[in-house]
């Protein structure tokens, strides 16, 4: 499903114009994005978390030149399902 697709459905079962819609699910997700940016995690209770996780610097290797090189520690999002939302898409999804 895309985005599109997601502001289409919310405006048929809502009845508010697309252009509405479309304006809360971009500020919806521009909301989420400054607020883990800023360092601080989401929690939506019943459907999840979207939080920061911190990855330890590691060697890599260029394969192409065959040489190693250092990642350096970095930050990346994530987002972990509730578990209420983990237990119906097990049992209802076909």
């Amino acid at each position: 499903m895309t985005k599109a697709e997601i502001i289409a459905e919310i405006a048929s079962k809502t009845g508010i114009g697309r252009v509405t819609v479309k304006a809360t699910v971009e500020a919806f997700m521009d909301s989420i994005k400054e607020s883990l940016i800023n360092g601080d995690n989401v929690y939506l209770r019943g459907f999840g978390s979207f939080i920061i996780k911190k990855r330890a610097e590691k060697t890599g290797r260029v394969i192409s030149k065959n040489t190693t090189v250092i990642i350096p520690a970095h930050n990346i999002p994530a987002f972990k399902p509730a578990k209420i939302f983990t237990d119906e898409v097990k049992t209802k999804v076909k």
